[in-house]
């Protein structure tokens, strides 16, 4: 009996979890502890099945992939310790529990930010791949360096805490969205598709991908907190898109932005079920 796209996006989030479970055994200091409490609470691992689902399409296999994926979804989690910290968003709650600084210190989160950090580099360059790979994992660890680094991830989120919200323009905005969300989903797709040697034309396809699905996650990301703004986390001011441009036109750019970027694979053909499910799933959000 075949396992539908829901089931199969299941079993990858299950063999994350448990190789993310493994990289943080053995250590019972209060420093491990903290990388735990903030990487293995419920999360929606959007980008390490990303890098399954596009490796996939290229034909890696998930053993393969697999340190790539968690060690991305490492770099993630520390990008949302440091977000929440009081000197960032100032968030108290992350995923329906106190934030990682609430609950062990600000002192303690920002180390383990910095641990897993520098952990996903050490899982990356440590993968078990075959000779073949040698080079493309090498290719890949650049991917990731620059599009989470000062170029990337670091820039927006620098965009995020300096540019005045009263001030923002519509390029600003749109750099902000596609750096500080966006690099890392891109990131994520690239990784796969470096793996499975796409070609440049390939390759062109799944950046672009990779940027617009960034894009409309970080518009889906300010509907709902726009939504929520009753009861918000945060008692920082942030820029927002749903602010600066209105809920209507969140609503439409979502949907422009999720269509191109399945239209970018299905180019080149490699739309598989389980991208095609990823992408629409951010429509969620979505008015109908």
């Amino acid at each position: 009996m075949m396992l539908s796209v829901e089931e199969r996006l299941r079993e990858k989030k299950a063999a994350v979890e448990d190789y993310m479970a493994k990289a943080l055994a053995g250590q019972e200091s209060l420093l491990f502890a903290a990388m735990r409490y903030a990487v293995l609470s419920e999360g929606k691992r959007f980008r390490p099945l990303l890098v399954l689902a596009s490796g996939e399409s290229f034909g890696v296999s998930q053993e393969v992939l697999l340190p790539f994926a968690c060690a991305i979804e490492f770099i993630h989690n520390y990008s949302l310790i440091h977000d929440d910290l009081p000197s960032m968003d100032n968030d108290d709650f992350r995923r329906g529990q106190p934030s990682c600084h609430r609950a062990f210190g600000e002192n303690i989160a920002l180390l383990a930010g910095d641990g897993l950090l520098t952990l996903a580099f050490e899982i990356m360059l440590q993968a078990p791949t075959p000779e073949a790979f040698s080079r493309r994992k090498l290719e890949a660890i650049a991917e990731v360096s620059r599009q989470a680094g000062p170029e990337g991830m670091i820039a927006g989120q620098f965009l995020d805490i300096t540019l005045p919200v009263e001030e923002l323009t519509e390029e600003q905005m749109i750099a902000l969205m596609q750096k500080k969300t966006g690099a890392l989903i891109t990131a994520s797709v690239k990784v796969g598709a470096i793996m499975g040697g796409a070609s440049a034309e390939e390759m062109k396809a799944v950046e672009e991908f990779g940027r617009k699905l960034g894009l409309a996650f970080q518009v889906r990301d300010d509907i709902l907190d726009a939504a929520e703004e009753g009861s918000s986390r945060s008692s920082v001011m942030k820029p927002n898109f749903v602010h600066w441009a209105g809920k209507e036109r969140a609503y439409q750019l979502i949907r422009e932005l999720v269509g191109e970027a399945v239209e970018a694979m299905k180019r080149i053909g490699r739309l598989t079920e389980e991208i095609h499910f990823l992408s629409f799933k951010l429509l969620d959000v979505a008015k109908p």
